[in-house]
């Protein structure tokens, strides 16, 4: 058994360490709460390690993947190619032809110009592609974290653009399978989220009578919520399935059948509570009224990333993690800040926590997704974090060393000095 005070003990700070137990029970609620039969894509943005991606993978969902280095991972966990989509707005002609090679046979196309370059790069290699016509669809407004479409947007192309674009039109080779549709991100209410699945529905149904085809994919996207950094619950979306299969059995009536196939996707739900991020209490200083404890983990290795919006100050809420070590009496009012040489490297401005001592450990819960992933992990080239994967009876599954992340200068060491 391995405490995380162990752990941090032996590996040191900072330490990611996730949990398969916690992926395996996300998987299994988000599947129990999407109708029947719906397809899962795992979007390894959030969190790509390659233990999290196999046991995913092994519990049968499809990856979704936008990089060259996601479809390493893919290939690295040993998830079929064709049971891959590949999106993103700027997709390069030599990593579409990677993906290609690699087996990888549905690509998202974001706009004519990537689907040009996607079905004529198909045909030079002699073979056949599906594409999802990713569609700027109306979309419900309802308050969320990211606002991906339904408005003006580098993601995916207007209904409207693309039926006079010919997007839905026989290719040589390719095959117009569907459309793709992503809207919003992080929504906690459940009735909101339904309207916008009802809203994209709608709108992608539309744009295919329009353009004559029947859809053999229809990927609505996700939207599934889940706590940041801080202590919380995932969402239960207790009446989401019974509600999203009425909605199809009157707008798609042989979907059960798989015509259209229904499709999800899913990266901060799956992966968010699997995390903790640990981390060393550096120095507690005083300043002008401010207390500010300073950590060995800072933007570099947490939160910041400007596209989960919480660029400068995530407002992490951490607790103390070594057993029996300060963090005992009243709540007091810290800022927490990294080591970084900068202004910027505040992970809270007014957390409210036991004051600390110097040499404690800390705890930061819900650091599963868009963790380490979504990190300045160039920034003052500093080497990153340790990721640590647990399996069953907190048994170690895997080990990631830190690799150091020095940008335009030597390694330490690597030239003998």
């Amino acid at each position: 058994m391995n405490s995380l005070s162990q752990l941090a003990e032996r590996f040191g700070t900072p330490l990611y360490v996730y949990r398969l137990d916690r992926v395996r029970r996300a998987a299994q609620d988000l599947l129990g709460a999407l109708p029947r039969g719906a397809r899962l894509y795992y979007s390894l943005k959030a969190n790509p390690h390659p233990a999290v991606v196999r046991e995913l993978s092994g519990l049968g969902l499809h990856l979704e993947i936008s990089s060259p280095g996601e479809l390493a991972v893919a290939e690295q966990a040993r998830h079929p190619a064709e049971h891959c989509l590949y999106t993103g707005p700027g997709k390069t002609a030599a990593e579409v032809s990677d993906a290609l090679k690699a087996g990888v046979r549905l690509f998202s196309v974001e706009s004519p110009t990537d689907l040009r370059r996607i079905t004529e790069l198909s045909a030079a290699a002699g073979v056949g592609v599906d594409y999802l016509v990713r569609l700027n669809a109306q979309a419900a407004a309802v308050g969320t974290g990211l606002r991906m479409t339904g408005r003006s947007s580098q993601f995916g192309t207007d209904p409207d653009a693309a039926l006079a674009a010919g997007m839905f039109d026989p290719a040589p080779g390719a095959r117009a399978a569907g459309a793709h549709l992503f809207s919003a991100t992080n929504i906690t209410d459940e009735q909101a989220l339904l309207e916008e699945f009802r809203s994209v529905l709608h709108s992608a149904l539309n744009t295919f009578e329009a353009a004559g085809i029947t859809p053999s994919l229809i990927d609505l996207g996700g939207g599934f919520a889940a706590p940041f950094a801080a202590p919380g619950e995932r969402p239960a979306y207790t009446g989401l399935r019974a509600v999203l299969e009425e909605l199809l059995d009157g707008t798609v009536p042989r979907w059960r059948e798989g015509e259209p196939r229904i499709a999800f996707e899913s990266g901060r739900y799956l992966a968010a509570d699997c995390g903790s991020l640990l981390t060393t209490v550096l120095d507690v200083k005083h300043s002008r009224g401010t207390t500010y404890v300073v950590l060995d983990a800072g933007v570099n290795v947490l939160g910041g990333m400007s596209g989960i919006g919480r660029l400068l100050t995530p407002a992490i809420q951490p607790t103390v993690e070594v057993d029996g070590a300060g963090g005992e009496g009243d709540l007091a009012e810290v800022t927490l800040v990294g080591p970084l040489c900068t202004p910027l490297d505040v992970l809270a401005r007014a957390a409210r926590i036991p004051l600390p001592r110097v040499g404690d450990v800390l705890r930061i819960e819900n650091t599963g997704a868009y963790g380490l992933s979504a990190s300045l992990t160039g920034f003052l080239s500093r080497p990153a974090a340790t990721e640590v994967v647990l399996g069953a009876d907190d048994a170690e599954a895997d080990v990631q060393a830190p690799q150091a992340a020095y940008v335009g200068g030597v390694v330490p060491g690597a030239d003998g000095r």
